[in-house]
């Protein structure tokens, strides 16, 4: 018997079977950049056109078809999420300072961060006003919600930056909201378009969490063990922003407490920099790599997507559930 695909090839095959409805994803949101200001045009041709594998609405596509509905609504709804999605870039790379997107320039380096900002703002006012055009409250409420804990997280993670103090607690709390929620509110509106019982749709919705919060534990160990090339951003960007992810958490909980002394000192001195400084972090780099703190990152996001797994072990098998499983498994195998 052959051997199975590699994660990301069995995923790229998923994406392959319902690649004429991301096609009308593309379609749908190039639609709605038409505006009275020619910048909104503009940037959002750059943000959409700028790659991405479209994971949202992927996830969106197969959970509906899981439960029972392939029809057209779907095109609509998923448009929105991503929509959603690339409006939080938009905002991310003003918050974060970062000139670089997906090995690219960002908006905000080519246009400047008020443009940048208020064209994310267009896009969350057009994802909003498709929800409400396709008129199911359910959906609205898990689109609101979702709005509302992903600026949450956001938040969050900018009042513990550059704090040493962080606990693995705070952490996930901040992923939770920034990462995971839009994965888990992809699935649960598929869902809602199937009409399943709310077992099943909590159920997906929890699938959905778990493979996103593996996605970002995957991005969060990337950062410390990847290329600029293979990053499309320059490595240890979250360390010269503050961001004490679980890799560095879990240096933090093993090293000696001159290490300690030396990974607080680093912080501070990146916390004064302003952004276009380029800190020394390698130091702190190598007690990252000497505390294995990138492999037991990935163990952790693996864990995620056992119970990922799990959670929609109960429904029938089928190409639908086996290409929710090949994106599960697409969260911790992939590269940059």
């Amino acid at each position: 018997m052959a051997a199975p695909a590699p994660a990301p090839r069995a995923f790229a095959r998923a994406l392959d079977r319902i690649s004429d409805g991301l096609d009308q994803v593309e379609v749908t949101m190039r639609a709605q950049l038409d505006s009275a200001s020619g910048a909104v045009t503009q940037i959002g041709e750059h943000v959409l056109s700028s790659g991405g594998k479209r994971v949202r609405p992927a996830l969106l596509f197969f959970s509906s078809e899981l439960c029972g509905y392939t029809g057209p609504r779907r095109v609509q709804i998923a448009a929105a999420i991503e929509f959603l999605h690339t409006a939080t870039l938009l905002h991310d790379d003003v918050v974060d300072m970062g000139d670089l997107r997906r090995g690219r320039p960002s908006a905000n380096a080519l246009w400047g961060n008020r443009r940048a900002i208020l064209v994310g703002d267009f896009f969350y006012a057009r994802a909003s006003g498709m929800i409400v055009e396709d008129g199911e409250l359910a959906i609205l409420e898990v689109f609101a919600n979702t709005i509302r804990r992903m600026a949450e997280g956001e938040i969050l993670q900018m009042q513990r930056s550059f704090d040493p103090e962080v606990t693995e607690a705070n952490y996930y709390d901040v992923i939770e909201r920034k990462s995971a929620e839009l994965l888990s509110a992809s699935c649960e509106a598929g869902a809602i378009l199937g009409g399943v019982t709310r077992a099943e749709r909590r159920r997906l919705a929890d699938f959905g969490r778990q493979v996103g919060l593996a996605f970002q534990l995957r991005d969060d160990a990337l950062d410390y063990d990847a290329s600029a090339d293979e990053l499309g951003k320059r490595p240890y960007t979250d360390l010269c922003e503050g961001k004490v992810t679980l890799p560095l958490l879990l240096t933090l909980k093993r090293c000696t407490p001159a290490e300690r002394v030396s990974i607080e000192s680093c912080l501070k001195t990146v916390a004064t920099l302003d952004g276009g400084a380029a800190p020394d972090v390698e130091p702190v780099a190598a007690l990252v790599r000497r505390y294995r703190g990138v492999e037991d990152t990935v163990r952790r996001a693996e864990s995620h997507v056992d119970r990922a797994l799990a959670s929609i072990a109960p429904f029938p098998d089928g190409p639908a559930r086996e290409a929710l499983l090949s994106a599960a498994d697409f969260a911790v195998s992939r590269g940059c």
